[in-house]
């Protein structure tokens, strides 16, 4: 067989792998997406650059790209027929063991995402290539991502490491004896201290001197987050929000009663609008089913 037949046979095989990836994910099609720079640099918020050079980067850490996630799956398998001459070129040229320039990475959390090169990675991850050389600028973050894991269990790792912080810095645990305050979603604990804080500022106006945080952390917590976990459960809200949590339910309900006050007016009842809000954005099985269905028949349409 020819170099060239060889090629488009490769790419032939990976295409159908993104296909396959695509169907065994029908119901959850977000799995089967390439992560992108933008989104973990909005899990993770580096605080600067460094310059790294070249380096000898295994294949299997690099996880995300730039700017061409929507043209690959999450295992860089190619997701769209375009793509077939520049990479069939890629394949050719690894079967005729000519050498390519290295690709351009940037790294965050310990992975590693492509600014240049998304095709080279691509056919080395369907060849079973171990690893590219590449000239990598590392983007600064604390986290450290794991190698291996998923969109959804880097944003685990995300909340736990905020978590972490949020607990350490606040004490919020052993003031409340409430170590349960999970979110599902990142950043949502800066939420949270938001509300410390303006709920400290609130209460230090009738005061001569300014109180201590501990004890805003407990007037909150008693006057303001519990009344509304109170209604949640009164109103079994978490029943219509299948995953999320008591503490994710908060933060939204909380902004959209604010929305609600600003609309019509202070007098508006927190009852009424955890009411309204479930029943605008709470789901059930088949209603959640059908919005899934809709969605991705949405995205195949032209």
């Amino acid at each position: 067989m020819s170099y060239r037949s060889q090629s488009q046979e490769d790419f032939a095989k990976a295409r159908n792998k993104a296909l396959f990836n695509e169907l065994q994910h029908f119901l959850n099609p977000e799995e089967t997406q390439l992560l992108s720079l933008e989104d973990a640099k909005k899990m993770l918020k580096p605080t600067g650059e460094v310059y790294q050079g070249m380096r000898t980067v295994p294949v299997e850490l690099i996880v995300g790209s730039e700017g061409r996630y929507h043209d690959f799956d999450n295992h860089f398998f190619p997701k769209n027929l375009h793509l077939k001459q520049r990479w069939e070129n890629i394949d050719r040229a690894h079967l005729e063991d000519i050498i390519l320039p290295p690709i351009n990475l940037y790294e965050l959390g310990g992975l590693y995402f492509v600014r240049d090169g998304n095709h080279r990675v691509s056919v080395a991850k369907s060849q079973g290539i171990t690893d590219l050389d590449a000239e990598v600028i590392s983007l600064q973050s604390e986290i450290k991502l794991k190698p291996g894991s998923t969109p959804k269990q880097m944003i685990r790792q995300v909340i736990q490491y905020e978590k972490r912080v949020f607990y350490s810095e606040t004490n919020f645990g052993d003031i409340t004896d409430d170590w349960n305050l999970d979110f599902t979603a990142t950043g949502q604990y800066d939420v949270i201290f938001h509300h410390l804080l303006i709920h400290k500022y609130y209460i230090n106006q009738n005061k001569t001197e300014e109180i201590p945080m501990a004890e805003a952390i407990t007037s909150w917590y008693e006057n303001v987050y519990l009344p509304v976990i109170n209604v949640i459960k009164q109103q079994k809200i978490l029943k219509k929000f299948k995953g999320r949590t008591p503490a994710d339910m908060y933060v939204w309900l909380i902004k959209y009663w604010d929305e609600l006050k600003h609309k019509f007016g202070n007098d508006y009842s927190l009852d009424v609008a955890a009411y309204s809000f479930t029943k605008e954005y709470g789901t059930g099985f088949f209603k959640g089913l059908f919005q899934k269905i809709r969605s991705l028949l949405k995205k195949k349409s032209p």
